[in-house]
């Protein structure tokens, strides 16, 4: 997956995600009564969120390019398509039943409680650390993130995607934050009808990407090392 479309992926999951972390957003506490701290402050924020995602990128990126040294890329690629498009096709119903779940519980609660202690500190520092910590809300988005991650098959790039991501995000969340509701309710009710659609086309962009049917850029052909090339690389690094 080309790096540059985790900005487009954070971008169009931002307005999806003003529902999740907005609340966070505006809650966020001001340091210092100088009214450009309330700007500083936000884009602490922003950058501790970035940061997570960043750190999360490298890790899966790492896992992605396990999974190429085995030559399993094409069926990772198609798998995360069919997780993607399942995701997608799951009755709301079954999706609002989520935060049930132990996982979900156990995250959302220790964010919850630390959420508060940095809140009451108003300082520099807090605000960087509450973005750290929003980059590990449970969030369907940030794992359609990091499947491109994963997809990348490189730690860096893979960091490098999540980057991308967190940037994508960052200026609907920035708004928010600054001026509260930046988009009106129908708006955003418009907007999030298109996100499935916009998904879907992003598993199926996967599938042909994991089908190997070498058109450009869409489903190019996976070229994976022989024993013999792996050899030669290190005896020329020797």
């Amino acid at each position: 997956m080309e790096v540059w479309t985790g900005f487009l992926v954070g971008l169009l999951g931002s307005f999806h995600c003003v529902g999740m972390c907005g609340p966070i957003a505006l809650a966020l506490p001001v340091f210092g009564e100088a009214k450009i701290n309330l700007i500083i402050g936000r884009l602490l924020y922003n950058f501790g969120r970035i940061i997570t995602y960043s750190v999360m990128g490298f890790l899966f990126g790492l896992l992605g390019n396990r999974v190429i040294l085995f030559g399993l890329q094409q069926g990772l690629s198609i798998t995360i398509g069919l997780f993607i498009l399942v995701y997608v096709l799951i009755p709301k119903k079954f999706k609002a039943k989520l935060p049930e779940l132990k996982f979900y519980k156990v995250v959302t609660n220790f964010i919850k409680i630390n959420f508060a202690k940095l809140v009451s500190k108003k300082s520099s520092k807090s605000l960087f650390a509450i973005g750290l910590l929003n980059g590990l809300l449970p969030c369907g988005f940030v794992y359609v993130g990091i499947a491109g991650a994963i997809s990348t098959g490189d730690a860096i790039n893979g960091s490098i995607y999540m980057a991308l991501f967190g940037l994508g995000t960052t200026p609907i969340m920035f708004l928010t934050s600054i001026i509260g509701k930046v988009l009106t309710f129908n708006l955003r009710s418009r907007i999030n009808r298109l996100i499935p659609v916009f998904t879907f086309l992003l598993a199926i962009l996967f599938i042909l990407r994991g089908l190997n049917l070498g058109i450009p850029y869409i489903s190019p052909k996976f070229e994976y090392p022989t024993a013999n090339t792996i050899i030669q690389k290190v005896d020329t690094c020797r």
